[in-house]
């Protein structure tokens, strides 16, 4: 059972941050295990610490607030489950740093009590949630149940503003246990002040772009001695992907020899299609050499940092 952190009602925005920072929320999960495609983990990390202004994703936050009452009211319109609103911060029993802060409760003729949780998504997104939910809000539901000792969840979510569904999930135990040891080492990062290590996700890459956006002209240091193994790794994988790319374009090569003047193929339970497409390009080149002015008013300059690793 849950303890009440805090109550939320009529909590400004700015004291409900700063209740954030005192452990791990459900939208937060994904992050600590690694899979979400917008944060990573040693920017949440930051966040934890101080170090970072907490920031949501801008329009599509906003507007998942604001439809959240929506999605309500229409997962009660149609299965006639009536949700109660929790305006508290819920604290996990025995790990004090597990939160939740729950859209809501709802009963369940064979599980009791229940999470309910309300999302919005992008029509793009729409084939996320054909056999299941997305990962980062699977994560999400179980870490809820794990604080609220819940045994299932709904989730309804409202995609492209015009088609709407709804899952039960039951609790997974194997889930929980591996979310509460992600968690409980993450959290001792934060409370040691102690960084955890960056990943391979394409988040902790945005945030050491954002992080070290410039680099220092003709700055020279001497890496620590685990320098030698990550430079081995990433030369063995770029072996590879080289080896698994030139797979990947014969399979292709030989699958448009099959297709020919086809512009599309069957085979199985696959389509493959070899379409003629065409697009208008701007020839920058010759604007450049031509109308060098304009050229120039219209061009952008994009700065970046290129990576390279070479022998000497």
């Amino acid at each position: 059972m849950a303890k009440i952190l805090v109550s939320t009602e009529n909590m400004p925005y700015e004291e409900w941050l700063e209740y954030r920072k005192k452990g791990i929320g459900g939208s937060d999960a994904s992050v600590v295990c690694g899979v979400n495609k917008y944060k990573s983990p040693i920017e949440l990390w930051m966040e934890k610490t101080g170090q970072l202004q907490y920031s949501e994703a801008g329009e599509a936050a906003y507007w998942g607030t604001r439809l959240e009452a929506l999605v309500l009211d229409e997962f009660t319109k149609r299965t006639g489950i009536e949700i109660k609103k929790v305006n508290q911060i819920l604290q996990h029993e025995d790990f004090p740093f597990m939160l939740a802060n729950l859209d809501g409760t709802c009963e369940h003729p064979h599980f009791g009590t229940c999470v309910f949780e309300a999302k919005t998504a992008s029509a793009y997104k729409a084939a996320d949630w054909d056999q299941k939910i997305p990962d980062e809000y699977m994560l999400q539901i179980q870490h809820y149940m794990a604080v609220t000792g819940f045994a299932g969840a709904y989730i309804a979510v409202l995609i492209g503003g015009n088609t709407f569904k709804w899952k039960f999930i039951e609790r997974d135990e194997e889930i929980i246990s591996m979310l509460i040891e992600l968690e409980k080492d993450f959290w001792e990062h934060v409370q040691k002040e102690l960084p955890p290590a960056l990943d391979g996700s394409s988040a902790s890459e945005k945030f050491l772009a954002e992080r070290f956006p410039d680099s220092v002209p003709k700055s020279k240091i001497e890496l620590p001695e685990t320098a030698e193994n990550l430079i081995s790794e990433y030369n063995s994988a770029c072996e590879k992907l080289e080896e698994i790319t030139e797979q990947k374009q014969k399979a292709e090569n030989l699958l448009k020899e099959m297709l020919g003047e086809n512009e599309i193929g069957m085979s199985g339970n696959s389509v493959i299609t070899w379409k003629s497409m065409s697009q208008e390009r701007l020839d920058s080149k010759t604007l450049k050499a031509e109308h060098p002015k304009l050229y120039a008013k219209y061009s952008n300059k994009i700065s970046y940092r290129r990576f390279s690793i070479k022998a000497v």
